[in-house]
């Protein structure tokens, strides 16, 4: 019963120490995912509390269920959308692009630790991926609001890698220990991974979606059964020998763009079990390091982290990315920089371990740094050189707060709560505002109190106003609050001026005195763009032609509506 007691004491201390250390990371700039690990090395054996943890089992176990929550997590907020602009990309990436690195890092490696050509590549393969629960922490909580080309390649990429380096990692464990098959057995079990993997998640996620939308539950009870459907997916690709990593992800994904009320359900919850599911990871893989062994490989692994961050991901991306695919060289450098790693490559270091291979600890040990490395250089400098690269596009308003109403099984109403910082709105009547012809102002307070709002009502800097509509009322409802902070961000990016995607090039080039090829004289805004860009355009895209910025500052549906002129 102490123990239990203990158990209950501990961990709670450490989860919720964790939690308010969280604020480090928005008030000094430090990865959040660092100040996890660094809560468990010191809640260790070697730091303040003095734990022991030793079990590579059981952290083994841990591991694999944590990944899988947040690649499920992460795969329900993934629109398949973006698999237009990011598939392909992220694909090569995600297969030769973790071969390639994983190869130049075991040459480096091999060549640090005076090891044979089969370790140091092993070493290669263990850090040779990127790791989803880093990516999709940093990117969603640093506040870095990515191209739709760049973020969805990262994204995709970080969640769909394990198979080729969790295959890598085995095929040299065995190969180091004597157990390895022939060549079409090990070319099979790639296969399998991959193929399973994409088979299975796809379909049982499809099935799970259809389940998830059909059934009338308890509100509670979606979130539970999307997980219990997600791990069952999980489960029976590993059983038959895919990856249940590649599968639950996809399985997400299907579940995620499956429209309808169960999705208001699940995504609040999934959000809090992958936070959990970040932390208590973080927290046990810390526990399991010893600082002081850990020192003994300190020199050696920040030369393979470094020559991993500087020269490996740098080349397998340029390499796999810009010879094949239309990214511009600051989106290529930014991918390049963007090669978290994380909990994956600390996990995997713990197949020599189980394996039984030989200096088994060296394997873990630089995992560890080259994630500490990893998160603290690449982390912590994410934001500045997302800046500096120009891959960033503004954030606009968005509602305060948003929620279903219930009424419709799909496509429902939700409240819309905005509060009103533009100027521009300050003193306007309520039926003068240029509002989406479905949605409806249903009530405004000021001062803490609930007004009726008429047509007569005149808007005040402050109010805070509850509008109904749909998921399409959103973008002008956006444009309708925007501050005026937010309006001249928008402003110093796309321009002061916008024009029709429609519009034709013949009329824009008569407008500014500006002269088109022949081919270019029947062309419209949009297609002038698109073809200049080199196709699959996204939103913040700009061509310098004339010396006017072309920015694409509106889609929909693929389509360039909207192009912003800046003038320098």
């Amino acid at each position: 019963m102490e123990a239990i007691n203990t158990l209950f004491l501990v961990s709670g201390f450490l989860l919720a120490l964790s939690i308010l250390a969280s604020r480090l990371s928005s008030i000094m700039g430090v990865p959040l995912l660092l100040i996890f690990l660094a809560l468990g090395m010191l809640a260790g054996e070697e730091g303040l509390l003095g734990l022991e943890f030793d079990d590579y089992s059981l952290a083994f176990v841990i591991g694999h269920l944590a990944l899988a929550m947040i690649l499920l997590d992460g795969g329900l907020r993934t629109r398949l959308k973006t698999f237009r602009v990011g598939f392909k990309p992220a694909l090569t990436l995600a297969t030769l692009g973790v071969f390639i690195t994983s190869g130049l890092v075991g040459l480096i490696a091999t060549w640090i630790f005076d090891l044979s050509l089969i370790e140091g590549f092993l070493v290669g393969a263990i850090v040779g991926s990127t790791d989803a629960a880093a990516v999709f922490s940093m990117l969603s909580g640093r506040g870095v609001n990515l191209n739709e080309r760049v973020g969805a390649t990262l994204e995709i990429e970080s969640g769909t890698n394990d198979p080729m380096a969790i295959f890598l990692t085995v095929m040299l464990v065995e190969l180091l220990v004597g157990d390895i098959g022939g060549p079409l057995e090990t070319l099979g079990f790639l296969l399998m991974q991959f193929g399973l993997g994409l088979v299975i998640g796809l379909g049982g996620g499809w099935l799970s979606a259809k389940l998830l939308r059909w059934l009338d539950l308890a509100p509670g009870l979606y979130a539970m059964l999307a997980l219990g459907l997600g791990f069952s997916v999980f489960g029976l690709t590993s059983v038959f020998g895919g990856s249940g990593f590649l599968a639950i992800y996809l399985a997400g994904l299907m579940i995620g763009n499956q429209p309808g009320r169960h999705l208001n359900f699940i995504l609040p919850v999934h959000d809090g079990l992958a936070w959990l599911s970040q932390i208590g990871l973080f927290l046990v893989l810390g526990l399991l390091v010893t600082p002081s062994e850990l020192w003994e490989y300190a020199l050696p692994a920040s030369l393979v982290a470094l020559a991993l961050i500087f020269v490996a991901r740098p080349l397998a991306v340029l390499i796999t990315i810009k010879p094949f695919f239309k990214f511009r060289w600051r989106e290529t450098f930014f991918i390049a920089w963007v090669g978290l790693r994380g909990a994956v490559p600390i996990v995997l270091a713990i197949f020599p371990l189980i394996g039984g291979v030989e200096n088994a600890s060296l394997y873990f040990n630089v995992a560890f740094a080259v994630v500490l490395m990893s998160l603290l250089i690449q982390g912590g400098s994410l934001t500045l050189v997302a800046r500096w690269l120009r891959v960033e596009v503004p954030i606009g308003v968005t509602p305060n707060r948003r929620g279903p109403l219930g009424i419709l099984p799909e496509n429902d109403y939700e409240m819309f709560v905005y509060e009103v910082e533009n100027k521009d709105l300050e003193e306007v009547p309520i039926r003068l505002l240029r509002f989406p012809s479905g949605a409806l102002i249903s009530a405004l307070f000021r001062n803490h109190a609930m007004l009726h709002p008429k047509g007569s009502t005149r808007l005040h800097e402050g109010d805070v106003i509850c509008v109904i509509g749909r998921t399409e009322d959103l973008p002008a409802l956006n444009r309708l609050f925007n501050g005026d902070s937010k309006l001249k961000q928008e402003r110093a990016f796309f321009g002061t001026f916008t024009l029709d995607g429609s519009a034709l090039m013949q009329d824009v080039a008569q407008a500014y005195g500006l002269t088109l090829s022949p081919g270019e004289q029947d062309m419209t805004l949009e297609e002038f763009v698109s073809l200049r860009v080199g196709g699959h355009p996204v939103v913040g895209d700009d061509v310098d032609w004339h010396g006017i910025h072309w920015v694409v500052s509106e889609m929909e549906g693929g389509k360039i509506t909207r192009v912003g002129l800046r003038l320098y």
